[in-house]
């Protein structure tokens, strides 16, 4: 049967027999068959219409035409690997190279997030000479097995933490141990780094590298304090994660962090933003230095990481960026939605905390005020009735209870109403039906 003439039920039954039970879907009782997307917008086998809130990675919207075009003319001229001399690659990587502080000025390009970040493992082990690695409390970096056992989020439920894995907190101020009421929350979080890699080197293990997200989605849409800074060890490569953020939140040090005033990562794994048509448009960039060390030990190869039509994807992307403005968008879009949230969270109980820069946003689901217990169940169902609605969301953190945020570049503000007023008019008939926590039973 042709795929398109195959019904939905037909495609489930297909997916459940062909693939693994662990390739989860997003509405797993109910799941969408999407057959084509443009801008913000997903559409089933049917025609329906749905507001994408969650495929952070259409960075500049689904099928944009510019995009589309630019793969598919160089796809008509050439696609090999990066082995061959083209012009694509390095202009892309000089187009990248504008974009970021003058050290971070050397390259590589790579078919995922998993391989950056295995790479980037690699580097940093063999520039520093050592094995040891600091992470962040519920930190996701990839499904390779030298990433699961560097995640938390991960290696909990697997084999547990290696002895060369050290945990510190998560720069979270609403269930972290520093929250808003700190004087000084930022400080005291980089200080627990501190304090974990001083630990470890008492006991004998030399640190390789700290592994940090700008902004942990995974851990629940985390925001860390202003002015949070990484304090590293001398000999320790830091290596910054600035995934979904390049255009979302906004192109400058903000949107990767710093580690000490005046300084930036060693490694900054840009990821997640660079195409919107092609897979393996990712890149990693670094010192001279740290590349020198590597090199000379082994040549590196990604097969169609840095290849002509990945690159001219990447290019495209930016183009689009640029023309159509959209971190100044991304910006004002993402403002509105979050005042139009906080008013929400005035109105709805269960509304615990709302968090976010530009289009990275996270809606933090509770139980009970006082014990900020997260609302699991009553998350799920809300998403599924949103789905209802023509709307997809989806939940993250620890809990499961964060709504989050991360709808294509190109999200509108009428977008943003919509969603909001079918979010409000949900929760309303939740608090009149739903009594299974203290903050949906109805007030006085």
């Amino acid at each position: 049967m042709a795929a398109e003439q195959r019904g939905k039920a037909d495609t489930l039954a297909l997916r459940r027999r062909l693939l693994s039970s662990s390739c989860r879907l997003f509405f797993p009782e109910d799941p969408v068959k999407v057959v084509w997307g443009h801008g913000q917008y997903m559409y089933d086998e049917q025609g329906a219409e749905y507001i994408d809130c969650i495929n952070n990675v259409a960075h500049v919207g689904h099928c944009h035409p510019l995009v589309v075009q630019a793969a598919h003319e160089q796809n008509q001229v050439l696609n090999t690997n990066s082995r061959y001399l083209h012009d694509n690659i390095v202009d892309y990587a000089q187009r990248l190279s504008e974009t970021l502080p003058e050290k971070l000025c050397v390259f590589y390009f790579l078919n995922s997030g998993s391989e950056a970040n295995d790479l980037a493992l690699r580097l940093a082990r063999c520039y520093t000479g050592h094995q040891d690695v600091v992470v962040l409390d519920h930190a996701y970096h990839g499904h390779l097995s030298s990433l699961i056992d560097i995640s938390p989020y991960k290696f909990r439920h697997l084999d547990g933490q290696k002895e060369w894995v050290h945990v510190a907190p998560l720069p979270d101020t609403y269930r972290g141990p520093y929250r808003e009421d700190h004087p000084n929350p930022a400080m005291a979080y980089a200080n627990e780094v501190k304090h974990v890699v001083s630990r470890a080197q008492e006991k004998g293990r030399k640190i390789a590298a700290f592994f940090a997200e700008s902004l942990p989605s995974v851990g629940g849409q985390i925001i860390p304090p202003a002015g949070t800074s990484v304090w590293a060890a001398k000999g320790v490569i830091v290596i910054l994660k600035a995934r979904r953020n390049y255009g979302r939140v906004v192109m400058h040090g903000g949107a990767y962090g710093s580690v000490g005033r005046g300084h930036w990562p060693h490694i900054l794994r840009v990821v997640g933003w660079l195409g919107t048509h092609s897979s393996a448009v990712r890149a990693m960039a670094t010192y001279p230095k740290a590349v020198f060390f590597f090199f000379n030990r082994i040549e590196f190869f990604a097969q169609f990481g840095g290849s002509p039509v990945s690159c001219a994807v990447g290019l495209a992307v930016l183009d689009v960026l640029e023309k159509e403005q959209l971190q100044a968008h991304a910006t004002c879009v993402g403002s509105f939605l979050m005042e139009l949230l906080r008013q929400q969270k005035d109105k709805h109980p269960i509304i615990g905390d709302i968090r976010g820069v530009g289009l990275f946003i996270g809606v933090d689901l509770i139980k009970d005020e006082a014990t900020r217990t997260p609302a699991t169940e009553e998350a799920d169902y809300l998403v599924s009735r949103l789905k209802e609605n023509y709307i997809l969301l989806s939940t993250d953190g620890p809990g499961r209870n964060v709504l989050k945020f991360k709808p294509p570049m190109c999200f509108s503000l009428d977008n943003a109403q919509h969603v909001v007023a079918k979010l409000d008019a949900i929760l309303t008939d939740m608090e009149k039906k739903v009594k299974s926590c203290e903050t949906l039973r109805l007030q006085p």
